[in-house]
């Protein structure tokens, strides 16, 4: 159980007669096509949907009581003791349920926001924390204005750490989904580029991902990409622990060792550790879940095998089995310049490879530097990669620039699925190792379909 009607009522006044029953609330849903169990159904409403529409098949599916639109007819087929909440606004009712809850449960709550990675560091972050304290967390990627709310309004009310992705695309976001969630640690991954089409330069985007601390209670911590320039004015402030490379900072990575299904790093405090994820910047992911873990007192050896052990959202930085023994790196997720130019660096360091293919599609949100940042990532290209196979718009830009920098590079654009899916079955070999990025719109995870073994 989550919580009852009766507790509900003390949220939301505006009620019909039934909400002072103690009914059992086990889930909140917004989807009226999911099967549930005694939930609450809260029915948004978009530009294109009302979800009060729907109210009958949540009813059917077993929602127990509904918050609603007061301007809105109450459905006749609903029995006369079915609970509503009449509210204003849904959205708005169901963020400030969440914010309700979030108090009621009073977890430890550590907020997770970046350009890069805050999905693979909030994996990470639960990863360590599961094993040794009761931990919920952000599921795929619900890190809006929706998801956040659900996310904490899914989490089992004897939860003790509560893990937040906070995503944005505007000004004003993060700093919403911070008051939201109220984290007592917030991390910020990176500053790269994506949504520099909305916040106008990276100046822009590490002042939106700054707006992760606004929330954040007065004994709260906040960790950072040390080694970020734009992070640097927040290097002496209270509370703030830096995390990178650079031996400056709070947390210092070193000796970054990369295997083909492997990364292993030490801290300068002398302990090592090793992951199945590839690239150094997942030293600096990981860095962060292990500088929280340790604050809140797990064990190392713990946080150790917890690494080991990783069960990662699919499709970032993914090795898998190809078809004809090639090996098949899936990163199409989603993609930046930063995080593109960081995949490409990793494939170029992994030995025992006859063949390196890069298959890369267009970046999104760009804006009116998008060609000249899709430039930017053929300066990580070198001789050491055999092929690079772009499609999509912009991403021809990436085998222009490389094809007049490296002509021993086979380099192509295609614009046609069909031609890439053709050239590529010259290169699903033994011995190759073929990359694919792009953003999640491009959907470069049907080649990576074609081209695995399974």
């Amino acid at each position: 159980m989550l919580f009852t009607t009766k507790w509900l009522g003390a949220i939301f006044d505006n009620v019909n007669e039934h909400a002072s029953d103690s009914i059992y609330i086990n889930e909140v849903t917004t989807d009226s096509r999911k099967k549930t169990d005694k939930s609450l159904f809260i029915p948004i409403i978009g530009e294109k949907f009302d979800g009060h529409h729907y109210m009958e098949e949540a009813y059917n599916q077993g929602a127990v009581a509904a918050i609603w639109d007061k301007r809105k007819a109450v459905p006749d087929f609903l029995p006369d003791d079915f609970p509503l909440f009449y509210v204003n606004d849904t959205l708005a009712a169901m963020q400030q349920l969440a914010q309700s809850y979030r108090e009621s449960v009073a977890p430890t709550v550590i907020g997770v926001t970046g350009s890069n990675g805050k999905t693979t560091t909030k994996d990470l972050i639960a990863a360590v924390l599961s094993p040794s304290i009761k931990t919920h967390y952000t599921k795929g990627n619900l890190n809006n204005h929706i998801g956040v709310p659900l996310t904490i309004l899914s989490m089992p009310s004897d939860t003790k750490v509560l893990v937040v992705e906070m995503g944005m695309n505007h000004p004003g976001e993060i700093e919403s989904l911070s008051k939201l969630a109220k984290p007592d640690y917030a991390v910020i991954t990176n500053i790269g580029e994506s949504h520099i089409e909305n916040l106008g330069s990276r100046e822009g985007i590490a002042e939106a991902k700054l707006e992760i601390a606004q929330g954040m209670n007065n004994d709260g911590h906040l960790l950072i990409d040390g080694d970020e320039i734009l992070l640097r004015q927040c290097r002496h402030q209270k509370h703030v622990i830096t995390c990178g490379f650079e031996y400056t900072n709070d947390v210092h990575i070193k000796n970054v060792k990369l295997f083909q299904d492997s990364t292993q790093f030490q801290l300068a405090t002398g302990e090592e550790y090793k992951l199945p994820l590839l690239g150094s910047h997942h030293a600096l992911n990981a860095a962060f879940a292990v500088t929280i873990a340790k604050r809140l007192g797990i064990e190392i050896t713990k946080i150790k095998q917890a690494l080991t052990e990783l069960e990662l959202t699919s499709m970032r930085f993914e090795m898998i089995d190809g078809k004809n023994g090639a090996s098949i790196i899936n990163d199409a997720y989603n993609a930046s310049p930063t995080s593109m130019k960081a995949s490409v660096d990793v494939v170029k360091t992994l030995d025992g490879f006859k063949q390196k293919v890069l298959v890369l599609g267009d970046m999104f949100e760009l804006g009116d530097q998008s060609k000249s940042l899709h430039q930017t990532v053929a300066e990580s290209i070198d001789d050491s990669v055999d092929a690079v196979f772009t499609i999509g718009e912009d991403s021809r830009e990436i085998t222009s620039r490389v094809k007049t920098q490296h002509q021993s590079i086979d380099c192509r654009h295609f614009t046609s699925r069909e031609e890439l899916s053709a050239a590529l079955k010259d290169y699903i070999n033994e011995g190759t190792l073929i990359l694919f990025k792009a953003s999640r719109g491009m959907k470069l995870e049907t080649f990576v379909n074609e081209a695995s073994a399974n």
